[in-house]
């Protein structure tokens, strides 16, 4: 069985920081190196509003982000503990939303697994 589970969530004030951690486990994550094989991904789903990606960090490390992120947010990961992060700083009101990890193949696109999501909220 495969899981990925979300971690780090909670209030957060407005200008601070969070750190998201995502855990990969299960048969499939257990193999030599299958974690670095993967593609991570965190997407955010505010109320009411689609899902957006937000970061990614591919297989071979390299990163993109959103526009609205840069310089604010970072993606990591730790293939030795089959993690991947997600450090977000100077938060907004309006990055409330219920953030989630995906995992997919980065050779083979069709497998893919989502966590369940984590729920972030940016209040005073």
């Amino acid at each position: 069985q495969v899981q990925l589970v979300e971690s780090g969530g909670g209030l957060v004030q407005p200008g601070g920081s969070l750190r998201l951690s995502c855990a990969a486990s299960g048969t499939i994550f257990s193999g030599v190196d299958m974690f670095s094989r993967y593609d991570m991904h965190w997407y955010r789903q505010a109320p009411g509003e689609q899902r957006e990606l937000v970061t990614t960090i591919t297989s071979s490390g390299s990163t993109n982000y959103v526009a609205s992120v840069k310089c604010r947010f970072t993606i990591s990961r730790g293939n030795a503990t089959n993690t991947v992060y997600l450090q977000m700083n100077s938060r907004k009101p309006e990055e409330t939303a219920v953030y989630y990890c995906r995992a997919e193949r980065s050779s083979i696109k069709m497998f893919e697994y989502w966590g369940q999501g984590t729920q972030v909220t940016v209040s005073s």
